[in-house]
């Protein structure tokens, strides 16, 4: 057994023990019975509300090198009533795969998130989740994207809009170049949910969707997100280089916040131009590109 296991096992014991200890008999429909010696459950009762043998449990909780499966330890976590942040740690201290609930994907932010990219402004922000849905934006984001609902996911996606649009309109400059590192990112996202039905379904009718997704998934090719320069085009003012970094969620697993910054001069006065002429409705193309001139 590693270093890493070695500690993380002690780790283990005592965090079963004290989830143990916060359960009564009374949370799981049991009797209190006599002469309990410990404030929650027994081992032998956790064992039993689980499914597992007492002496498989009794190992776990006592930091044992045994192997645990995530159909078990999902047993055990409900078992002590552990919540999401708890059931991801349980796996972590176990060294089992974390695996998020099938219909564990998130489809919006609370109001605390949209604060914050909305004081991003005028940088542009978007929050996406694993799938790349667009959960929130924030006003400077929305000056130069459009990203529409699609009939098939329900929700604003950025993919469905990248593959599925007109060549010629779309926002994304060296599309050849920068879409396999959108689904390289996305592919990446979906080891953790391979055979999900909804993860199934959306890869399914994405590549039936676009001949030129279906070619890049079938590629393999796997990447993470980071920090990229990337060149998009707006009706109004042209194209514009921006650089954009990828932020976690607290609280939002497999989510993040990406912001957009102008990765020169030229872009960040176009920014400026696209914010001074926000509307509702956006004006019409010659009223900004006579700002832009006079710019």
């Amino acid at each position: 057994m590693g270093t890493t296991a070695q500690r993380r096992r002690p780790e283990l014991a005592a965090f079963l023990r004290s989830r143990r200890a916060r359960v009564t008999p009374a949370d799981v429909g049991m009797p209190p019975g006599l002469r309990r010696r410990t404030p929650g459950l027994r081992r032998e009762e956790v064992a039993q509300l689980s499914g597992v043998g007492v002496t498989w449990y009794t190992w776990l909780e006592q930091g044992r090198p045994i192997n645990a499966s995530p159909q078990v330890l999902d047993a055990v976590a409900r078992t002590l009533r552990l919540d999401p942040p708890e059931r991801e740690h349980l796996y972590r201290l176990a060294e089992v795969p974390f695996e998020p609930d099938a219909e564990g994907l998130i489809r919006q932010v609370g109001p605390e998130v949209q604060a914050i990219i909305d004081a991003l402004d005028p940088l542009l922000a978007v929050v996406y989740n694993a799938r790349y849905d667009v959960l929130a934006t924030n006003p400077a984001y929305r000056d130069l994207f459009v990203v529409p609902e699609t009939r098939a996911t329900g929700v604003p996606n950025v993919l469905w809009t990248l593959f599925t649009m007109p060549e010629d309109t779309c926002p994304m400059v060296h599309r050849e170049r920068e879409l396999p590192v959108m689904v390289a990112t996305l592919r990446s996202s979906y080891g953790r949910h391979v055979g999900e039905p909804a993860w199934e379904e959306y890869i399914r009718a994405l590549c039936a969707a676009s001949p030129y997704f279906a070619e890049l998934w079938a590629s393999g090719e796997v990447t993470p997100p980071g920090p990229r320069v990337k060149t998009f085009r707006h009706e109004a003012v042209g194209e514009m280089r921006m650089t954009s970094q990828s932020l976690s969620v607290d609280g939002m697993p497999e989510c993040r916040i990406v912001v957009y910054r102008p990765a020169d001069d030229a872009a960040h006065r176009k920014v400026v131009v696209l914010r001074e002429h926000r509307r509702p409705v956006w004006p019409p193309r010659d009223m900004v590109a006579d700002a832009m001139i006079r710019a």
